[in-house]
């Protein structure tokens, strides 16, 4: 695996990277959620992604695509790993969302591109970063309370926000993917909790991936 081939192409991708709103739709009618994770000691790369109803943020349809890992981890490049799962549970969506929110970083990322950001150009469409850690840049802790949110900063440039998302509990690293801008990615993010951690989406796309008991006591079918 050549590391500079692909930082030249993170870079050629980050460049293509839209940082306005830019909406098919809006409000959103359908948003979904992203989720990757790896099985089978990474031999396997799982992808989840659900979509829901907005405003009643009501799970409509889920999908989960398991395909073998096409690259080892190496840090900082970990969208090269990630998307071809995402792309696999993305042909067999009956719906298209109008907003996707992916568990990863979006341009808070050491060059830009975040697998929110790498994702959302692959298909076009508008999407947000939450992550539950920092990759980089600096920032203020937010206040305890929830709502409270402070900048991630990285060399003079705002990367997105650090948001406390529920009482007593690690903030989360909101930043813009693709054709969102920070403000909305944020907004978005907001309108999405439903006080857990994490937004609906990407708490729906967790369990569906888990088959935590949130999922598999729904009705399926």
């Amino acid at each position: 695996m050549d590391i500079a081939v692909l930082r030249d192409r993170q870079r050629t991708l980050a460049a293509e990277v839209i940082h306005q709103d830019d909406f098919d739709v809006m409000p959103p009618r359908l948003i979904g959620g992203a989720d990757v994770g790896f099985e089978q000691g990474g031999e396997v790369t799982r992808a989840a992604l659900v979509i829901l109803e907005y405003p009643s943020l009501r799970l409509i349809e889920h999908q989960v695509a398991r395909i073998a890992t096409t690259m080892p981890y190496i840090p900082g490049f970990l969208s090269f790993r990630e998307t071809p799962a995402l792309q696999a549970a993305w042909q067999q969506l009956t719906h298209r969302p109008d907003l996707l929110l992916v568990d990863g970083h979006g341009i808070a990322h050491p060059r830009r591109l975040g697998v929110a950001s790498h994702f959302g150009l692959l298909v076009d469409v508008p999407t947000i970063g939450v992550a539950k850690k920092r990759l980089c840049g600096a920032f203020t802790p937010p206040d305890a309370e929830p709502g409270s949110c402070q900048p991630l900063m990285d060399k003079g440039q705002q990367l997105g926000w650090v948001l406390r998302s529920k009482a007593r509990c690690n903030p989360l690293f909101i930043s813009t993917g693709h054709r969102v801008s920070q403000a909305t990615a944020l907004q978005w993010v907001e309108n999405c909790l439903q006080g857990y951690r994490l937004p609906e989406p990407t708490r729906w796309a967790d369990a569906v991936a888990s088959r935590r008991r949130a999922f598999t006591s729904l009705p399926q079918g």
